[in-house]
């Protein structure tokens, strides 16, 4: 199998509770770095971008809460079956449709107006739905792949998203049992890591939590 994971076994947002309180932590120091850089707070587009299992979805469902702002999922930007070619997986960031994202998303972004943008379900290979977002000036991009450096300098604010391998993988265990966590092993951390290492993320972030 090649690609990124099926959405269906992504991890829902936990109930109040440790993560949640550790998720409320980082988006008052996400949210307290907007003010140092003077970033208002009814106009900007924040990217979260990171290793998986950091915890970037529910830290996301956090500042849309307190910042009245709407999520641009980065997992709905699988690539298609034409697209899952040995040479596409070479490129470091290669997993992931920068294509469809930078038509559909990214020429919207920081713009007053609703846009709205396609989700890609992967076990079906198909378009089942279409994503509002009521402004363009109040937008979270999240998800691994959001900062590529295709997309240019198009955030406010860039956020980068850490974890240790140890805490990474039990995380994954929990979510997607031994199968699931050898594939992440083998597969999508490698890849992860390769899109993280040669485009220096981290490097270029303005905030690390």
């Amino acid at each position: 199998m090649t690609g990124r994971p099926d959405p269906s076994c992504a991890a829902p947002v936990p109930a109040p509770g440790a993560v949640s309180a550790d998720a409320a932590a980082k988006a008052d120091r996400i949210i307290a770095a907007m003010r140092e850089k003077g970033i208002p707070a009814d106009c900007f587009v924040i990217a979260v971008d990171g290793r998986c299992g950091s915890g970037k979805t529910t830290l996301t469902a956090v500042l849309c809460d307190r910042l009245n702002a709407d999520a641009v999922h980065m997992d709905y930007f699988y690539l298609t079956p034409e697209q899952r070619t040995k040479a596409r997986f070479s490129e470091p960031g290669g997993n992931v449709n920068y294509e469809r994202f930078s038509e559909e998303v990214l020429p919207r972004l920081g713009k007053p107006g609703s846009f709205s943008y396609r989700r890609y379900d992967f076990p079906t290979r198909s378009f089942p739905e279409v994503c509002s977002v009521r402004s363009g000036q109040r937008v979270i991009v999240e998800g691994a792949y959001s900062l590529h450096p295709v997309f240019g300098d198009y955030a406010d604010l860039r956020v980068f998203s850490d974890i240790g391998r140890g805490e990474q993988e039990k995380r994954i265990l929990l979510r997607n049992g031994p199968a699931g966590l050898e594939n992440f092993r083998q597969i999508w951390i490698p890849l992860e890591e390769n899109y993280l290492s040669a485009c220096r993320i981290r490097e270029t972030c303005d905030i690390m939590i």
